[in-house]
């Protein structure tokens, strides 16, 4: 599948500016070494995966670059924006928090302790990426790619490790970024997240085949032994 490289830079310029503006706007300041560690950490994977993705499943790459497609739930189209938008609100809010009024006050090794998390995360979502070749941004079943369920890898612990990754990046950046607070955002995510983890089911359980016979063999959607 041929993709569209220019599409991906744009993406890929985009969303470094977006993030730089949501954190450093709020500081007032460019001299926020946790930001930079952040940024430098989160598009360092995000560039490498890209790569990985170009040379070895450029078909789930071009994939991920369908932003709203006709088969895409009616409630994702609702669901997901407004999940895209909570991560950047978040990063605002933790710039005023961390930054600008400094209403949290967070050890430094702590802050450390939030970067290991980070890679933790980025670890996690490399294996989800590695293993499902179906990995859409969007709630659809992709018949034209031929979907099947996916058991393997992470899969076999939890039926969303895309949805566990997020979660402890989103952990990972309150806490690198010296943000108590943070936590309130992280809080409402996950009540999305889980939201959109059942009504994803719900559509995975009617349209894909062999997903009922999964979801009896793996228990727990996210947390293992949690839920």
């Amino acid at each position: 599948m041929k993709v569209n490289i220019q599409l991906q830079v744009g993406e890929t310029v985009g969303f470094f500016v977006a993030f730089a503006l949501a954190l450093f706007l709020p500081a007032g300041t460019f001299a926020w070494i946790a930001g930079w560690a952040f940024l430098l950490l989160f598009f360092g994977f995000y560039i490498a995966v890209t790569l990985w993705l170009f040379v070895h499943n450029p078909g789930l790459m071009q994939e991920r670059l369908r932003l709203g497609t006709p088969d895409q739930q009616g409630w994702d189209k609702a669901l997901y924006p407004l999940m895209l938008f909570i991560p950047f609100a978040a990063m605002v809010f933790i710039s005023l928090d961390a930054v600008r009024f400094h209403w949290s006050r967070m050890l430094a090794w702590l802050q450390v302790v939030g970067a290991l998390i980070l890679l933790g995360s980025f670890y996690l979502l490399f294996l989800t990426f590695r293993e499902n070749s179906y990995l859409s941004s969007v709630i659809r079943v992709q018949e034209e790619r031929g979907q099947t369920v996916i058991s393997t890898g992470p899969y076999r612990q939890v039926r969303h490790p895309m949805y566990a990754g997020i979660l402890v990046f989103m952990v990972g950046m309150c806490f690198l970024l010296g943000s108590w607070y943070g936590s309130l955002f992280v809080a409402v995510f996950t009540i999305l997240l889980a939201r959109r983890a059942v009504l994803e089911e719900r559509t995975l359980r009617e349209r894909l085949p062999g997903y009922i016979t999964y979801m009896a063999q793996v228990k727990y959607r996210i947390i293992p032994y949690v839920w």
